[in-house]
């Protein structure tokens, strides 16, 4: 965590939310091992934008893509 602290500008922000079952970077395709970066990007993303629509967004596409993308875990 410390490394990322001092590469990824804002990092520690995402820690000030609570982390849920999904995310926007996970629907978006940014999970396990895949860029840190634009993990982080994408939950910045998420935590100035956030809305209830956006939450309901992210619950569609988890469950939509989880049945179509026969990459999902």
């Amino acid at each position: 965590m410390e490394r990322f602290k001092e590469e990824i500008p804002r990092y520690m922000v995402k820690h000030q939310v609570r982390p849920g079952l999904t995310g926007w970077a996970q629907v978006n395709g940014y999970r396990g091992d895949t860029s840190i970066t634009k993990r982080i990007e994408h939950d910045l993303y998420y935590i100035e934008n956030w809305t209830l629509g956006f939450d309901f967004k992210i619950l569609f596409l988890t469950i939509f893509k989880g049945f179509i993308n026969k990459n999902a875990y």
